[in-house]
């Protein structure tokens, strides 16, 4: 078919059909394809290295390619046109001997050795040290440190503002009590110094005679009730003797 297409004139894909179908790609082959990249403008060349497990329909125009790779544990497969124009060159590296023309079984077996390797594998906890965790706890760790700092200024200061109110209350207690005793001593000059005026005057005198008469009217009444008391009794011994 491609021959008839070419005698026509009609050109099925810009690049050179004959070596594409000359190199004989087949089930089995370790393959490198270069993929064309165009970003922004500009094109770069990717290279895609695996296994070939399939091909589909041959040489003719919609031939296919498959490649498998695995990349990180992960398995990668990607379809190939053979004649796409976005391929820049393909290279064969290794060329093994299949009896299979559809290597599909492959994954089923790459997936037996993996759960065959899960079976060996323990569960691990030991990883890096992130620098965002590590900027977050040394901020962590500034921010306790400056509020312990703050606790214990604020606890000095109402230590401070404690002594002073002590300091103060007793020296108001000490005042107070040097006052009380300015009062009384100047109570007590007051009243040697009135007792003196009295004494200078005649006052004193005075009270002294007046404090006598009032000590001798007690002891008369003392006398009296003595007398009486005397008289009594010899009545109730007169009494005592009638009755019997």
């Amino acid at each position: 078919m491609n021959q008839l297409v070419n005698q026509k004139g009609i050109e099925i894909s810009p690049v050179n059909m004959e070596s594409r179908r000359d190199v004989g790609i087949r089930a089995g082959d370790t393959v490198r394809v270069w993929q064309k990249i165009t970003e922004k403008g500009k094109t770069r060349l990717q290279a895609f290295e695996g296994l070939v497990i399939a091909r589909k329909h041959g040489n003719e125009a919609g031939a296919t390619f498959t490649v498998r790779r695995v990349s990180g544990g992960v398995g990668v497969e990607k379809i190939y046109p053979l004649y796409s124009p976005m391929i820049d060159k393909i290279e064969i590296i290794k060329r093994s001997k299949v009896r299979r023309s559809k290597l599909y079984h492959i994954r089923e077996k790459v997936a037996r050795e993996i759960k065959r390797q899960m079976r060996k594998m323990k569960m691990v906890d030991i990883a890096t040290n992130s620098g965002i965790q590590d900027e977050a706890k040394a901020e962590a760790d500034t921010k306790a440190v400056e509020e312990a700092d703050v606790k214990k200024q604020e606890e000095a200061n109402v230590e401070e503002e404690a002594k002073k109110q002590e300091t103060e209350d007793s020296e108001t207690s000490t005042k107070d009590k040097k006052e009380e005793t300015e009062d009384d001593s100047g109570v007590s000059q007051d009243f040697m110094s009135t007792n003196q005026a009295k004494i200078a005057s005649g006052d004193v005198a005075q009270e002294t005679v007046k404090l006598d008469t009032s000590e001798e009217t007690p002891r008369e009444d003392s006398a009296e009730v003595v007398s009486e008391k005397t008289e009594e009794v010899p009545e109730k011994k007169g009494e005592e003797e009638d009755k019997k």
